[in-house]
């Protein structure tokens, strides 16, 4: 792998842990507000959702550059 290549999958990991990171907090916040409120706030459960599959796709990308470089 050239090292340019091998270079932006190592910032797409990093990318990636941090989505991750932001995908648990909004589950602790949505898990506080369940247990506050009764239930989980929506806007919170939709906003993880749109990380995690943020995330994944990073992770596809850092994968396929690893995999094809």
């Amino acid at each position: 792998m050239s090292d340019d290549l091998a270079d932006v999958a190592e910032r797409l990991r990093s990318l990636s842990e941090t989505l991750a990171d932001l995908a648990m907090d909004r589950l602790r916040r949505a898990s506080e507000s369940l247990h506050e409120t009764g239930a989980p706030d929506p806007a919170l459960v939709a906003e993880e959702k749109r990380i995690t599959r943020a995330r994944r796709a990073v992770d596809k990308a850092a994968d396929l550059i690893a995999r094809d470089a």
